[in-house]
């Protein structure tokens, strides 16, 4: 049925051209009231799985729909290829300024299954994926990153997703005032960061009844005691469990990646999981909660306290007003958890 102000009157007419102007209001409205982009510093431990990269292409994609702001990505894997590996990522998405930060004297540094392949692949001479970084030792310093950029930011606006090691913040929480900032690095934080989302730690009975403990805690324990111990934000912990259950699609790979010859993802995934294998998002569900943490895509644990034991099995004990939780993920939440990843894994990158 057509629509016309003639058959309403002009009261009627008068009152349908109010209710067209608040909904036009109201649109305008809830333009303004999109939220900021969440402000983003990546911790990654690139190289010894292919979630990192995955996970550093999801926050490209949710860059591109203006939901974050990479301000930089700090490196805690001391390879030479590995901030060259998050440099050639990030000028493929077109982001290749992104500040890099690379780990010294810091933990795992073989090669490993895919960063080497990636940085040095090349094509008739040149090449194969553009990036500036030749090698981790060119970049700057990670902790010096650290303190520069969250001094650059306003005060609790930044969310720091940690994915590896705990090397790169542990030192970030020891370091003294510098150039950067008259603050301490625990004083530092404190100001400047709004929450820590970490892939750390397994949280379920039945892992805790087999004493399992996750790689990237037992890589380092005492640095990843210190941050969890010490670290004075809120933190929210991915655990094991979680990447597991949410399997990302090899289908995905196979067919979504195809809009250029030559991808590095993609690359990447061949040389670690190969492509006719599902892979575990353990680092993925990091960024997504940290990104989007109102969207249902999880539940959280009671609020409560981490614990790390020497030989890096951690513990949760709720407590009221505790600055810990963990997620949680009901099967259907595992379901769309996964369909959201594939979405943003996959996404091109932006015009």
């Amino acid at each position: 049925m057509s629509f016309s102000f003639a058959r309403l009157g002009f009261a009627g007419a008068r009152l349908a051209a109010v209710g067209i102007v608040f909904a036009i209001a109201g649109i305008g409205g809830a333009e303004e009231e999109c939220p900021k982009p969440v402000e983003m510093i990546f911790d990654t431990d690139i190289g010894n799985d292919v979630d990192d990269a995955m996970a550093l292409a999801v926050i490209h994609a949710l860059a591109n729909r203006a939901q974050c702001e990479l301000l930089a990505v700090t490196v805690t894997k001391d390879n030479p290829y590995a901030g060259p590996c998050v440099d050639l990522i990030n000028t493929f998405y077109g982001r290749p300024d992104v500040p890099i930060g690379t780990v010294r004297d810091g933990m795992a540094p073989q090669d490993y299954k895919y960063i080497r392949q990636l940085a040095t692949a090349v094509d008739n001479g040149k090449p194969r994926y553009a990036h500036d970084l030749e090698s981790g030792a060119d970049a700057p310093e990670a902790v010096a990153l650290l303190r520069k950029t969250l001094a650059g930011r306003p005060d609790g606006s930044v969310v720091m997703v940690q994915v590896g090691f705990s090397t790169n913040l542990s030192r970030l929480l020891d370091s003294k005032a510098d150039g950067a900032s008259p603050l301490d690095g625990r004083s530092l934080v404190k100001q400047k960061v709004k929450l820590l989302s970490i892939m750390a730690g397994a949280f379920t009975q039945e892992l805790a009844a087999k004493r399992f403990c996750e790689y990237n805690v037992t890589i380092d324990v005492p640095n990843a005691r210190k941050v969890i111990h010490e670290w004075p934000t809120p933190v929210v912990f991915s655990g094991w469990e979680i990447g597991h259950a949410i399997q990302y699609p090899a289908a995905s790979v196979q067919e979504d990646f195809c809009y250029v010859e030559h991808h590095p993802i993609a690359h990447a995934y061949d040389l670690y999981r190969d492509r006719k294998n599902d892979q575990p998002t353990y680092d993925l569900t990091s960024v997504l909660y940290a990104v989007r943490p109102d969207r249902e895509y999880f539940d959280l644990s009671p609020p409560g306290h981490v614990t790390v034991e020497d030989d890096g099995f951690v513990q949760f004990k709720a407590e009221k007003n505790g600055p810990h939780r963990y997620l949680i993920a009901t099967p259907e939440q595992v379901a769309r958890v996964r369909e959201a990843l594939v979405m943003l894994t996959s996404e091109p990158p932006g015009k």
